[in-house]
């Protein structure tokens, strides 16, 4: 299944009092790892593919972690994520992050594919032909 790797340098206001990232934070490079994922497949930015495929985003519906060893200021960190399972109108993603080669962080996470319905709420869709082709491909 299709994988891409986003780097990221931790900064100052990533980390907590003890100098090390805060945990919630991880989980914001993994949502903007799994933007770049998608971007990357779709060879567009994400503003252009919600606007392409008419959908109101990717939330978010389970998610998790496994921290190995800890990442402070400064440190430049790779992030790889890969798809792991197409459901209907939902996929998983696992993020394997690594400090310096090593494994630091496993992660996982499953996305559902919305639309927005007339009286404004988001529903499910199902995932587009196009979509699966392009997640199904491997990288």
């Amino acid at each position: 299944m299709f994988s891409n790797n986003t780097r990221v340098e931790i900064q100052f206001g990533d980390c907590d009092p003890a100098g090390i990232v805060y945990y919630p934070n991880y989980f914001r490079f993994f949502d903007n790892a799994t933007a770049a994922m998608l971007s990357a497949a779709f060879a567009m930015h994400k503003r252009n593919w919600l606007d392409h495929f008419g959908i109101a985003g990717i939330p978010m519906v389970d998610t998790g972690a496994r921290f190995i060893r800890p990442s402070s200021f400064g440190d430049v960190i790779e992030i790889r994520s890969e798809i792991t399972d197409l459901g209907r109108s939902s996929f998983g993603v696992k993020h394997s992050l690594f400090k310096d080669g090593e494994l630091a962080i496993e992660a996982r996470e499953k996305r559902v594919w919305v639309v927005r319905a007339e009286d404004g709420a988001i529903r499910s869709a199902p995932l587009p032909d196009q979509v699966r082709d392009l997640l199904s491909q491997t990288k």
